[in-house]
């Protein structure tokens, strides 16, 4: 493909996840299906230019006075020095000739950009992220527009971390401890498709999951012989890490109300070696040591690796969650045996999600109290410029009666 119709290719996907929720990742897998002739440099330059629009997605569209796909395409070959028309010729495959519009836009002096512009965020959102980072909105902004790296979390029912990093290297992956949790690993951001079909990975010595998601788990102090509820499991991530730590000892009942994603928590157990999972309905009341909520969420802490989020989250949405995340919370804590721990986790940056939930759930359950992550913070905040991992939320709840 020439550099024109790879920009081509990258409107067409644009074009394409407007119309679906379906992830960009999974969007860009289909369309590349169905075009075998692209080579692997194609792909990632299509890639790469469709992830950069979106990281970009308010900023593109402040420059070109709008946000669609040609324009937020032709916003990227500006940012990159480039003259759009060069690219936007209309022959050989190369996206139509620039419009008198279009070149207008393009010569026009640029103008100052607002806040949310700066911070690549909705407008409507700038209360949220104002008070959840005050001073520091623009660096932890600046850092959400970059490429995640890749989290693992060692398997340690079969290896250790310092073993699984030999046995990487041997496969040619450099991989580094993890800053803060204990049995994570940190590579390339690249790697992700290569280590998928690693040996390892099919002998179940590792997950991918980022460090803030293992401390979150960790925070849960599973031990063995346990009985746990993951209420909100998905497809299983926290219920594979918890049954690590309980040595695949005790009880892990995983609960979805998503039974597809609730399926693959079998096939990824059996490859962990763990047979302490099991999934089902039948949840008896004030029966568990242990409630994980990793509650559904506006995803705000993942735009690193789902930009595309950034400009599909609306108002509306997120109140919707914000319900959903209150009657979530509520239900679980009725499953918290006396003397058992709740914790609530979000993949969120926004205090409506976070804080502000758990204050509203304690002022309304006076069996419960919070139990401080560390001396210094009553609550689990993460952040890319803050802990250089993706945006999390956790607190632990104890029920006293």
């Amino acid at each position: 493909m020439t550099p024109a119709a790879r920009v081509q290719a990258a409107i067409e996907v644009l074009s394409a996840l407007e119309q679906t929720p379906a992830p960009a990742d999974r969007v860009l897998r289909d369309f590349f299906r169905a075009r075998r002739y692209a080579g692997s440099k194609d792909r990632a330059a299509v890639a790469d230019r469709v992830f950069d629009c979106y990281r970009h997605y308010y900023s593109y569209g402040w420059r070109m006075g709008g946000h669609d796909p040609r324009r937020l395409a032709i916003a990227s070959v500006l940012a990159e020095g480039r003259d759009p028309a060069e690219i936007f010729s209309g022959v050989n495959y190369a996206p139509a000739a620039l419009g008198d519009d279009e070149r207008g836009v393009i010569g026009a002096p640029l103008r100052e950009a607002p806040l949310h512009v700066l911070g690549e965020f909705p407008d409507w959102l700038k209360s949220e992220f104002v008070a959840a980072f005050g001073d520091d909105l623009l660096p932890e902004m600046t850092a959400m527009q970059t490429r995640a790296p890749v989290d693992l979390r060692v398997n340690t029912l079969k290896t250790s971390r310092e073993k699984l990093t030999a046995a990487l290297a041997a496969e040619g992956f450099e991989a580094a401890p993890t800053p803060y949790a204990a049995n994570g690993l940190r590579l390339d951001g690249t790697a992700t498709a290569k280590l998928s079909a690693s040996p390892l990975f099919a002998a179940g010595h590792f997950e991918f999951q980022d460090e803030a998601a293992q401390i979150a788990s960790a925070l849960c102090e599973a031990e063995p012989g346990m009985r746990v509820l993951d209420y909100a499991a998905g497809a299983g991530g926290k219920s594979l890490a918890l049954a690590a730590a309980m040595r695949n000892n005790g009880i892990i009942v995983a609960h979805d109300i998503d039974p597809g994603r609730l399926a693959m928590i079998g096939p990824r157990a059996e490859r962990a070696g763990i047979s302490i999972i099991h999934t089902g309905t039948d949840l008896p009341p004030a029966a568990f040591n242990l409630v994980l909520l990793d509650a559904p969420c506006s995803g705000t802490g993942t735009w690193r690796r789902q930009p595309e989020l950034r400009a599909r989250l609306s108002a509306e949405r997120l109140t919707e969650r914000v319900k959903l995340q209150a009657k979530l919370l509520a239900k679980a804590s009725s499953f918290v045996a006396v003397g058992g721990k709740l914790v609530y986790a979000t993949c969120s940056v926004l205090p409506c999600e976070n804080d502000g939930q758990i204050i509203a759930f304690l002022a309304n359950h006076p069996n419960f109290s919070a139990v401080a992550v560390s001396d210094a913070h009553p609550f689990f905040h993460a952040s890319p410029y803050r802990t250089q991992t993706d945006g999390f939320f956790t607190a632990v709840l104890q029920r006293r009666f």
